[in-house]
């Protein structure tokens, strides 16, 4: 499995049978979104890589995937309110926003701090703070297509949260008072929760982060 995404230069096979496989054998709803094909190439050839490599498969192929009834949104080409992978990252830092979740929740390729290789952090609701998943695109995706979402997020879950997450927007998250990250929070089950708009809610918690001295 690839660790990283295939860089450019030179004709590639397209990896996207491999990740149809995996969305086929996925144990909870994957739906795959159209994409504009003009759009997804102006993606693939912003990023320098090509459908030789997960990633790429995924924009060229994609609008975007919806894992575990839209809980993950696995970002492709883009689609309606679905923003795609280029729009949504900061490539100038060195920073390749590949999916966002429900809750405001950020994945997002990059190097860590010792240099290495780039790989998938995870920036949660829950505790506010950037952590580094070990895992290069191509293997995160994989677990989150093979039935990893459901550990992964268990303490963000509430009794009957598919139909309230199905019936949200590509363009919304779910905001939740108190919030996840406070011991009055924990509990989603017992939390006010409503939709907002889910780049309001990413850079929300981002903001909070700061103003709380955790970035």
């Amino acid at each position: 499995m690839e660790q990283t995404g295939a860089t450019g230069g030179g004709m590639s096979a397209s990896r996207w049978g491999e990740v149809a496989e995996r969305i086929a054998a996925a144990p909870y709803p994957v739906e795959v979104l159209p994409v504009e094909a003009e759009r997804a190439a102006a993606c693939l050839a912003g990023l320098e890589i090509t459908t030789g490599s997960w990633l790429g498969a995924v924009i060229v192929e994609s609008g975007g995937l919806l894992v575990d009834h839209g809980w993950l949104r696995v970002l492709g080409g883009g689609h309606g309110g679905l923003p795609n992978v280029v729009s949504a990252s900061d490539l100038a830092a060195g920073r390749v926003t590949v999916a966002l979740d429900v809750m405001g929740g950020q994945f997002v390729w990059m190097r860590g701090r010792t240099g290495t290789a780039p790989t998938v952090h995870y920036f949660g609701p829950e505790d506010l703070t950037w952590d580094d998943l070990e895992l290069g695109y191509g293997d995160w995706l994989d677990a989150m297509l093979s039935g990893g979402a459901t550990g992964f997020y268990e303490p963000l879950r509430w009794p009957g949260w598919e139909a309230e997450v199905a019936e949200a927007g590509l363009d919304q998250g779910i905001h939740t008072l108190p919030p996840p990250w406070t011991a009055e929070g924990k509990d989603l089950s017992a939390v006010s929760r409503r939709a907002i708009g889910l780049r309001e809610l990413v850079d929300l918690h981002e903001d909070t982060a700061r103003q709380l001295g955790f970035l």
